[in-house]
């Protein structure tokens, strides 16, 4: 992840509602056995938050609330515990410190709450793996932040990898190779597995600055670019593989494809038409400006979208769709012209040819995983279809949720990952399709009940 400079916003409070959950039909199993839980992913499924890893964002994560859930079945075929996650040792952040929100002072002398990093020691237990033998070695969430599906083969990957590192068996094998073993360990009867983003969101986070074409190459044996877009190929060969482990014990299970990526928080937060101009005078200035060094540019009194560089190394005006990523120093806006007397770089962009990149290849990639559902008799769950309702707004038991930065109750201050009540949402979403697939009865959490963002 990448490290953030984002706007200050005004804070949101949810208003108290008394939650209404009716359950009327006994939780069922129906044709699977969920005694034996295990998820399997990356960033999203870890419980990563705020920018870091910690043990209250583990204990929140998607997949504890889907074993508590399944736990709720009494007819044999419900989940037992324990539910182990290779939890770190604190709150403050692993390895890097997580982000809360605190005062910022502006260059232009405002004052807005903002992300900041923690000042709090940070946890230093980095290698889980020396005490996972009290559970005999039982790891039930076995998610890696900013693992990508391209990273399976790569052999030494826990020395590339901090949260690899903490709990691989032998930190030199391969990412595959540690998941056969968890496997074959836990022996689950049921599975999640959420693998996929990491492959675009790396592209997206740097500004399109990799290869999104879908044919970029390895940078060494098995290793690509974490800025680049995996190739199709690529992925389908060893989305398979990975499918074929985490099924060696003939588990039932759900794979969960790739939401849009654009329309996560850290993408539309700075809005692209968010140059305000105040008096014509400024904008014939700024008119003024370009026309002198050859480019026609047309300003206007009010809202006007920021000056870029776009991918191909020209200096133009934006074009409404296109992003401007979360991590632009407000600085810059405010203080030193970008968007307005100067260019705003082309790393905090992301323009039309870059956006189409992503979607085609995150296309390509559902596409495959639904294929693979199909082929394996496997529940397919469309988390492209959840961020798309999300972005439009939800409402769950009388709160409003949506994609919207702070205020949509959904998303971390990172931008990227769920807060404990978005986590919630994710796992109820993943219930639904469980549910219709297998015909099985499991009751949804009261998402709720679980913290949103913590105001000072």
């Amino acid at each position: 992840m990448k490290r953030i400079y984002i706007i200050g916003a005004a804070a949101f409070l949810f208003a108290a509602c008394k939650p209404k959950v009716n359950v009327t039909t006994p939780p069922s199993a129906g044709e699977v056995v969920f005694s034996n839980y295990m998820a399997i992913g990356s960033t999203f499924t870890s419980g990563f938050a705020d920018n870091s890893l910690t043990v209250s964002g583990q204990l929140n994560s998607y997949p504890q609330r889907l074993f508590e859930q399944f736990e709720t079945i009494k007819s044999g075929n419900g989940a037992t515990g324990p539910f182990v996650q290779p939890l770190v040792s604190g709150d403050n952040g692993y390895p890097n410190p997580k982000l809360i929100l605190g005062p910022v002072t502006y260059c232009d002398g405002t004052v807005a709450m903002a992300p900041v990093n923690t000042t709090m020691p940070l946890d230093s237990n980095g290698s889980w793996q020396y005490i996972s033998p009290i559970n005999n070695a039982q790891i039930n969430n076995t998610a890696i932040p900013g693992i990508r599906v391209a990273d399976y083969p790569v052999a030494g990957y826990a020395g590339l990898n901090p949260y690899a590192k903490r709990f691989f068996y032998n930190p030199a094998q391969r990412p595959i190779d540690e998941l056969y073993s968890r496997v074959f360990n836990l022996h689950p009867t049921f599975f999640t597995l959420w693998l996929g983003v990491n492959d675009v969101l790396g592209y997206a986070a740097a500004g399109g600055q990799g290869d999104g074409t879908g044919g970029a190459l390895p940078v060494a044996a098995n290793i690509y670019n974490t800025n680049d877009i995996t190739p199709t190929a690529v992925f389908t060969t060893i989305y398979d593989s990975i499918v074929t482990a985490a099924s060696s014990t003939t588990a039932s299970g759900a794979l969960i494809n790739i939401p849009d990526i654009s329309a996560l928080p850290y993408f539309t937060a700075i809005p692209s038409n968010g140059l305000i101009v105040t008096r014509q005078s400024q904008a014939d200035s700024l008119h003024a400006i370009y026309a002198s060094k050859g480019f026609d540019i047309v300003f206007q009194e009010g809202k006007n979208q920021y000056v870029v560089i776009d991918h191909d190394g020209k200096l133009r005006q934006s074009v409404p769709g296109e992003l401007i990523l979360m991590n632009t120093p407000l600085d810059s806006i405010k203080c030193a012209g970008w968007g307005s007397t100067k260019p705003i770089p082309s790393e905090y962009v992301l323009t039309t040819d870059e956006l189409q990149n992503i979607r085609n290849s995150v296309d390509k990639f559902n596409a495959y995983i639904k294929q693979e559902c199909q082929l394996r008799r496997l529940a397919y769950v469309d988390m492209n279809a959840f961020m798309k309702t999300l972005s439009s707004g939800m409402a769950y038991n009388g709160i409003d949720y949506s994609t919207s930065y702070l205020s949509g109750g959904a998303f971390s201050l990172d931008g990227v990952t769920f807060t404990p009540r978005g986590n919630a949402l994710v796992a109820n979403f993943i219930l639904t399709t469980i549910n219709n697939f297998y015909k099985s009865t499991v009751p949804h959490t009261d998402a709720n009940k679980y913290p949103g963002i913590k105001y000072p």
